[in-house]
C-alpha cells in the first residue's frame, strides 16, 4: 500500500481496540510465587494512547487473557472499553462498534498472533508489531517496525495522528 492510501486510511480511524499480550507487553509473563501474573508495560506506549484520546480517538483493550494488571493499566490511562478474558474477540468487537456506531472502516485493530485474526472482517486496519506471528504479518495491512511492548504502540499512535493532522 503506499504512503497516500496508508494515510487515508490511518486518517480515518474513530476506534482503536489493541490486543494486550504481545502488543502493549513484550508477550513475556511473570508469575510471583503466590501466582500473580505481571505484565511490563511500556510508558511511551501509554503516552501515545493518552495523545489519541485528546485527538477524540475511542480505544478498547480487547484480550484473551487475564490479570488484574491490564484493568489497572486501563484506569491508569482512563481507558473505558476494557475487555479481559474473552474467547470472542470478534463478538466483542462487533457489539462495541454497534455500541460506539462506529463502522468497519473506522476501526483499527492490533494484535500480534494467530487469534487476533478473527477480527479481520471487522476492521478497516489491521495491524501488527514486528514481532508478529507470520500469519498475522501476512493479512495485516501495516507491519510497524517497533517489537510489542517496546514501542509499536506509540509507533501506530503517531502514524494516527500524523494522518489525522494534514
Amino acid at each position: 500500500m503506499n504512503w497516500f492510501g496508508l494515510k487515508q486510511r490511518l486518517a480515518a480511524i474513530d476506534l482503536l481496540v489493541l490486543d494486550v499480550d504481545g502488543v502493549q507487553t513484550d508477550g513475556g509473563l511473570i508469575y510471583s510465587d503466590d501466582g500473580v501474573v505481571q505484565r511490563r508495560f511500556d510508558a511511551r506506549d501509554g503516552l501515545g494512547l493518552k495523545l489519541l484520546q485528546q485527538a477524540g480517538l475511542e480505544l478498547a483493550f480487547l484480550s484473551g487473557g487475564r490479570g488484574e494488571a491490564i484493568k489497572q493499566r486501563a484506569r491508569h490511562l482512563g481507558i473505558k472499553h476494557c475487555f479481559t478474558e474473552i474467547k470472542d474477540k470478534a463478538g466483542v468487537l462487533a457489539e462495541l462498534q454497534q455500541r460506539l456506531n462506529i463502522s468497519v472502516v473506522a476501526t483499527a485493530f492490533i494484535g500480534d498472533d494467530v487469534n487476533d485474526l478473527v477480527v479481520r472482517p471487522l476492521v478497516g486496519m489491521l495491524v501488527t508489531p514486528a514481532d508478529g506471528c507470520h500469519s498475522l504479518k501476512r493479512r495485516a495491512d501495516l507491519l510497524l517496525r517497533q517489537r510489542g511492548g517496546e514501542g509499536a504502540v506509540r509507533e501506530l499512535a503517531e502514524q494516527i495522528l500524523r494522518a489525522k493532522a494534514n
